[in-house]
Order: C-alpha cells, then structure tokens, then sequence
C-alpha cells in the first residue's frame, strides 16, 4: 500500500462526508474518484495529503511514498520566472547537483591536484548522470509541448500566463516530478482535445498511481482500472472502467432494492405475528423470541438515490428559416495572430454544430462572430425568424447580484410555473432552500449555472453555447445532453468534454488554416475520419484544404457463382455448432446467475457476513464468465460472417 485511509470518519460541523470508510491505494493502480458535487472527492484529496485530520481513523501513508496533488488552489501561485524553469523546478536534486559541480569546478581550477575536490566533482556528476539530469531540458520542452506550449511560449515568464496556461505549467512539473502518486483534481478542465489526449497517453504509461477526480466520462473510460464512488457518506469500490461501473451500478441497486422488499416483507410478517400473539401464554415466548430476531437483524437500507430523476426540456417559440446564419467571407485578426481569413460556412436549421480544436484556433472567437459579439471584415446574414440564445462565462456579468436565484429565472418571462422553475434549477444543482440564496454571495461555478438555466428556458431556436458542461457534474451533463438532443431548435457549441459532443452535435466545425471545415457526422465519425485520413497522409499527402466530406461506404461487387469449397463448408459448419454452444453456455450461466440473485435477494442471507461475502463474491465471477462468453460469442460470429462472405 502506498497511502490510504484506515476507518476514517470526517465531518465539516454536523454533515458527515465520510463515515468508517477504509481505502487503500496499491501500485500501478489508475482510480477514477467520483460522486455528486457537493459529496466531498476533493475533500478526501485533502484527507490523503493532510490538509485535513480525520474526526476518527488514521490516515496511513508508506515511509517512502511521494504524493503530486493537482488542485485548483495552486493558482495562488506567482512568480517571474519563464514556465520552463518553473517546470524544471521539478528536478531539484539535479538543479542542486548542477550548482554543485559549477562550484566544484572552479574549485578545481584554483586547486588542479586537490584529490578530494576531483572525488566530490566525480560523484556530483555520476549521480547527475544515474538522476539522466543531462535531459531534464529536453524532459520539460517534451511535457510543456505535449501540454500545449509552442517552443516561443518557453521562454515567456509565468505571470504571464491566465489561470487555465497556470495550471498546465504546474501539471507538467507535477509529471516532472514522477511521485509514487498523482492525485489530479479536475485535470481536464483547463485543457483543450489535443492536450486531454496528449495527456491520456501520458498517463496509461505512467509508473506510479494516478487518482483522477473527473466529469469527463471518455477520460475516466480511457484512463482508469478501478472505481470509487462517494456515496450517501460511504465508499464503494469497482474494479473497472467507467462504463462498466454504470452497468454494476444498476445491478448492485436492482439486487439491494429487492432484498430490502423481501426483508421488509420478513419483517411485517413477523411483526404481525408479535402483535397477534404477544398476549396468549402459549405463543408469548415464541412472539418473544421472534421480537430478539428482529432486533439483533442488520436491516437492509432503502435504495434512495441522491438526485431526483428530472429531465430537463426545452421550448422553442417558432420555426426560424431554412438557413440561420450565414457567414460570408469573413476575416479576424488580431495583432499577433490571425484566426481566419475569407471563410465561408452556414448554419441550417436543425443544425447541431461543435466547434472544436486546440485553444488558440479561435473557437470561442468565431463564436461571438455568429453571436455578433466580435468585430470581423466580411459579412454575417441573420436568417429569418431567428431567435437566439448566448450562454458564456462572461455572461454572469449580466445576473442581477441582489436577486434570488428563483427571482433571476422568474424575470426570464417563461410561463413555467415556481415549481417548474425549482425542478429545472435541482438539475443544476440548486435544491431546496438554495434558490432563495442572492447571486451576490455565489461562487463562480454557481452563478454559471444560474446562467446556463436562464439559457435553456429562453424558449430561443437558436443556442450557442461556450463551454456550458464547465462547473456541471456528470448527471447534470448527462441530463443536459439529452436535452440539447430532443431540441428541436438549432445548436453551436464550443466544448472540450467529448462525452457531450458525441451526445449532441450532428456535425462538427474544425478551424485549420483560418479556414472553416465542415464534417457531415457526428463526434465519433470525425474521430474515425480523422484516422483514416492521418493513414492515408502517411502514404500519399492530401489537399489539406479539401473539404472533408462524409464518407459513403462503397457498394460490394456482387460474387460470380462459383465451384463450393467443402473446407470452407465444414469450417462454417464447426463455427455455426461453436456458437450455438456458447449461447446455450449463455443460457445456462444467466439461469445460474439468476438463482444467486434470489439467494441475494433473502433477507436471511444478510444476517450471515461470511455466507454473503462467498454469494457475493459468486455472483460477481458469474457476471465475469458472463462477460467473456458474450466476447467469444461476438468473436465467433465475427469470424463466421468472414468465412460466410468468403
């Protein structure tokens, strides 16, 4: 075990974050540590590296172990030297080492035949050389580069630099560093596609343990082996990606439900028998002993979920025109950079539209120009019966500090009732007495979400939208996207969460060469195109301002009728038998699978730890043995229908 907490409860006043929770980080281990907002991850980081005490329990730590925290509170810091040398600050050994031989060699040069001097010089530069300190330049330039910095960036000082370029200089020093353990809260948050790629293959590679605090749902599926969820004050464990945690999930909730029905069940039968029979001599010490039962049962807890199933719906007040924007030959510039020169694009209706690309590119930018927010050379034609809606960070600007958070929604002019309005607002995280709060004393994050609900009950039939899953967690987003996908009006967003926009656009818009690139599909269409057109440059280069245009997958020649292959034949022959014993093997193990949770599902089952620790563990190596089958089973059909098109 490298760090871990050790039945550790910890309250902030009377609310409770942890109660008795044990967790114990292992090498090599990739954890994705997720939860509501509000439920206390970053919290538990803090816990980790000390910076809170536990009310009970012991925080345990390796002798040797060394810890990397990313966090957002590292903003504080400030200084004037160039964000190579605060990266480089990551070796300090080496940078020790190096004044000491500086030092040592003029020594050396005052005193040619002083043998101890020569013994030191030599050790400094060995252990530099063991430390491989002659490349921790090109090490830094590497991980900046991988981050987003261009080689001019290097040399520029750090205060220089806004918060999100802040927090990637000292991402990159904390990768420097290699502890034992990187504990990142919110990694993703101040990176655009390419650096959140850069940095997953980064990480899979990494040697020591990464704990990820993250919303984004393709990070965690990529980067993490193990689960742990905070919830309802305790921590519980799965060892997978993401995605086969939402499928445990349910099935641990399905299973706990129903034995908290059938005990339920247990327990009103039993009490009716006491009150039926408590009073008659020859029953009143049966009723007495079945009362002892009941008491000493370890009742089973109600699945009560955290977050109300709200769906979040949009309306939209008129049908705007064929075309709703179009954008003729337009040119920005700025001083030192220019984003585009004589572009040409249109927006149509029904259009869902991600602008996405490396920051830089001008996403935001070619935003406000839809939005008409930004100067521009060319021409921006607004099509008929538009009706817009802008959501960004800077909006909040506009809330009104003295009103309540129902009070802002109310002045929208919506026809939704308060309840209505309080319902849409629990989406965005402002339940109960928290809409009565004033704008004035939100935090950042909070007034943001106060704005993107002003945006979506607007009823407009056009939305652009920059970054709005920032400050979200995943159920929010979650509710979020399938929303702006039941929308009947139009969309442009500008988002670096992946999830999301595989959810929501049907095309995307890329920015290369101040040009805009337009792809027909959706996010992971363009992914794979992407690929594709990467192999074919590596063979013979394209056009690289050729419109990329969705590909049609050719149509198959028709086969002559030719002589039968017997071999052939008999191979089909044996595979169609394969599978058809797998999916009876299939058939047999959800039988099996099936028994255990009516095992699970008695409340007597749980009066017996041991007993339910072996049925539990059962069930989860049948869900395993399933999920192989099923792979054979996808590799055998695969294989056939290879051999059947032979």
């Amino acid at each position: 075990m490298l760090i871990g907490l050790q039945n550790v409860t910890f309250e902030f006043g009377a609310r409770a974050i942890i109660t008795d929770a044990t967790w114990h980080i292992q090498p090599g281990e990739r954890i994705g540590l997720i939860g509501y907002n509000g439920t206390g991850k970053s919290t538990i980081l803090k816990l980790l590296v000390g910076q809170y005490t536990p009310s009970k329990g012991t925080v345990e730590k390796g002798k040797d172990t060394t810890i990397g925290y990313l966090h957002q509170d590292l903003l504080s810091f400030d200084t004037n030297e160039t964000i190579t040398e605060v990266a480089l600050g990551a070796f300090e050994r080496v940078r020790e080492l190096e004044k000491e031989v500086e030092q040592l060699g003029k020594e050396l040069e005052a005193n040619p035949e002083d043998n101890d001097l020569l013994i030191k010089y030599t050790d400094a530069l060995h252990e530099i050389d063991v430390l491989d300190g002659y490349n921790i330049n090109h090490k830094a330039e590497e991980v900046l580069h991988g981050l987003g910095f261009t080689t001019n960036d290097l040399t520029r000082p750090y205060k220089e630099f806004s918060g999100g370029w802040r927090m990637r200089v000292l991402l990159a020093k904390m990768i420097l560093q290699a502890p034992d353990v990187l504990l990142l809260d919110e990694p993703t948050n101040h990176l655009d596609l390419p650096s959140i790629e850069w940095l997953e293959k980064y990480l899979l590679h990494y040697k020591g343990s990464v704990v990820i605090v993250s919303h984004d749902k393709f990070f965690l599926n990529k980067m993490v082996n193990k689960i742990v969820e905070v919830y309802q004050q305790q921590l519980n464990f799965y060892t997978g990606d993401y995605e086969y945690y939402e499928v445990e999930k349910v099935q641990r909730i399905e299973i706990q439900q129903r034995a908290f029905e059938n005990q339920q069940d247990y327990i009103r039968q039993q009490e009716r028998f006491i009150e039926r029979f408590k009073a008659k001599a020859s029953k009143a010490a049966q009723a007495q002993s079945i009362q002892k039962r009941l008491d000493k049962l370890e009742v089973i807890e109600d699945v009560q979920l955290e977050r109300p199933n709200i769906k979040i719906n949009f309306a939209v007040d008129k049908t705007p025109g064929k075309v709703l924007v179009d954008l003729k030959g337009i040119s920005k510039t700025y001083p030192t950079q220019t984003i585009l020169e004589n572009a040409f694009a249109e927006i149509e209706r029904g259009d869902k539209i991600a602008l996405i690309g490396a920051n830089g590119k001008g996403k935001s930018t070619l935003l406000r120009i839809v939005a008409g927010m930004e100067s521009f050379e060319g021409e921006r034609v607004w099509g008929h019966n538009v009706d817009e809606s802008f959501y960004a960070q800077h909006q909040l600007e506009s809330l009104n500090l003295n009103n309540t958070i129902l009070q802002e929604v109310q002045e929208c002019g919506t026809k939704k009732t308060d309840l209505e309005l309080r319902a849409l607002l629990g989406c965005f995280l402002f339940g109960g007495d928290d809409v009565d709060k004033r704008i004035k004393i939100l935090s950042g994050g909070e007034k943001a979400r106060v704005a993107l609900t002003k945006t979506i009950i607007s009823k407009a039939n056009f939305l652009m939208l920059d970054e709005p899953t920032n400050h979200l967690d995943m159920a929010t987003v979650e509710l979020l996207a399938e929303a702006l996908t039941k929308y009947d009006g139009s969309i442009i967003l500008v988002s670096h969460d992946r999830y999301f926009i595989s959810k929501t656009a049907n095309k995307i818009w890329e920015i290369e060469d101040k040009k805009i690139i337009e792809f027909k599909g959706d996010y992971n269409e363009w992914v794979e195109w992407k690929e594709r057109m990467a192999k074919q440059k590596a063979n013979a280069p394209e056009n690289p301002k050729a419109k990329p245009i969705k590909e049609e997958k050719p149509v198959e020649p028709v086969k002559a009728a030719g002589p039968i292959d017997k071999d052939l034949q008999k191979q089909i022959q044996k595979l169609q038998k394969a599978i058809a014993q797998i999916e009876q093997n299939i058939e047999t193990l959800n039988k099996e699978k099936a028994e255990i949770e009516v095992q699970m599902a008695d409340p007597a089952m749980y009066a017996n730890p041991e007993k339910l620790k072996n049925i539990e563990k059962a069930y989860h190596d049948k869900n395993a043995l399933i999920r192989s089958m099923n792979k054979e089973y996808e590799m055998a059909f695969n294989d056939l229908v290879a051999l059947e098109s032979k």
